[in-house]
């Protein structure tokens, strides 16, 4: 039996609901409150570049992703190309990423780059993360690699990402993003990673016509401020003052705004979703007349700067001008993540002129700062306990984010694996 089905948000993983629900016969509605699809992979026009506000990459290991290029015959689209990683310590570029980088790097003992070096061998290798949920990022780091190593490499990455929360972070959700850079490479001296041609778009776009052609549909700038319940049982959604029905409902927002959204869920579900914490960013995106370095990935320790890295984006999909995104990491309540715009990127141009002197004022042809709330869930040991399940416990209703597949950290490929599996939840009946 065909079913009206409403899916809340227009991200890859709504999207890639909506998709597997049209290819099983459902008509699937789409309501997004932004003017785009995407999410955290929606694009703008950047002075003539259709670009993400947010930055994104993807790894041979993405096979959901990969599956769906192939199935809207654009799996060409996808190039691959090698890149490389630096680290900024000690006011110098450094290389980073693989073991001849390790020996020559400055700032690290013998012995703890001999133990670096076995942990990151070892993590990316490892297949079971059970019991890695139970415990903390930092110690485990620390276990393996040591206190000097720790300090050097990790330290101030986890504090400038994730502040009050660094000392309080899940081991799984560490190893899940060593191993999958780790194993997203030629060989253990060449890391390869890859883009779409046309960006995130070509993915975005191709995907919202294929929903449309089989019977779907997508509002844009379409918020909804209540899904309706009727004695457990989900009734449609209120929307402009109006209520829609619907059969059943697909959430994909961020689970920070479920109990609002969501009223009548039962209270301990709905004290579940509150208590998952979430970081916010304020990503700003840059185009230079010169390049910074030769790094798609720089990691940064410097007490100068408040940022943990910046991706230049062009080196790894080939482009005319220069592209880079500086990301500033913040609690939604942080005084700062309330700063200006202009604060922000006043900041990246002198952190930039700082790591590279010959890029001057002049060399910047365009700079833009985007924001997001609930950029990254805040995964905690024992994380997989506080996960709500997909049924809430209203009939007709089924709830996710990106937290839904911890220990894997935030990607395209892991939303629209997602999205597919929370459609096939909807039952014919």
């Amino acid at each position: 039996m065909t079913k009206k089905i409403a899916v809340l948000g227009a991200g890859p993983m709504g999207l890639a609901a909506a998709y597997q629900l049209a290819k099983d016969g459902h008509c699937p509605v789409i309501f997004e409150a932004d003017d785009r699809v995407g999410g955290m992979t929606a694009c703008f026009n950047f002075n003539g570049i259709e670009i993400e506000r947010f930055y994104h990459f993807h790894c041979t290991s993405d096979d959901a992703l990969l599956n769906i290029l192939d199935e809207l015959k654009i799996s060409p689209k996808m190039q691959w190309r090698e890149t490389k990683m630096g680290y900024w310590y000690e006011n110098k570029t450094q290389d980073w990423g693989n073991p001849f980088a390790l020996l020559r790097f400055s700032g690290l003992s013998l012995i703890a780059k001999i133990r670096y070096g076995l942990f990151a061998f070892i993590s990316s290798k490892r297949k079971r993360w059970d019991d890695l949920d139970k415990l903390d990022a930092a110690s485990w780091i620390k276990k393996w690699v040591g206190d000097e190593a720790y300090t050097v490499m990790w330290k101030s990455l986890l504090e400038l990402k994730f502040h009050h929360f660094s000392s309080n972070l899940s081991a799984a959700w560490i190893w899940s993003r060593i191993r999958r850079i780790g194993n997203s490479r030629y060989s253990i001296f060449k890391e390869k990673l890859g883009y779409i041609e046309g960006g995130s778009s070509t993915l975005l776009n191709t995907l919202s016509a294929s929903i449309i052609e089989m019977g779907g549909e997508i509002n844009l700038s379409s918020p909804v401020s209540k899904v309706i319940i009727n004695n457990y049982q989900v009734a449609g959604i209120e929307i402009n003052s109006e209520l829609k029905h619907f059969d059943e409902v697909i959430s994909t927002i961020p689970t920070p705004l479920i109990s609002r959204l969501i009223p009548d869920l039962p209270s301990d579900v709905k004290k579940m979703f509150a208590s998952i914490n979430n970081i916010g960013v304020v990503c700003v995106i840059v185009k230079l007349k010169k390049s910074v370095s030769k790094n798609f990935w720089l990691n940064i320790n410097d007490p100068s700067m408040d940022i943990p890295g910046l991706v230049e984006y062009s080196n790894l999909m080939p482009m005319t001008e220069n592209i880079i995104y500086v990301p500033f990491y913040l609690p939604g309540d942080h005084p700062k993540f309330l700063d200006t715009d202009e604060t922000f990127i006043a900041k990246v141009k002198k952190y930039i002129i700082q790591i590279n002197n010959k890029i001057t004022e002049e060399d910047f042809i365009d700079i833009h700062a985007s924001r997001y709330r609930f950029a990254q869930p805040i995964c905690e040991p024992e994380f997989l306990n506080k996960i709500p399940k997909f049924e809430v416990g209203i009939k007709g209703l089924l709830v996710a984010d990106t937290c839904y597949y911890y220990p894997e950290d935030r990607g395209i490929s892991e939303s629209i694996n997602l999205g597919r599996n929370l459609a096939k939840r909807i039952k014919n009946d």
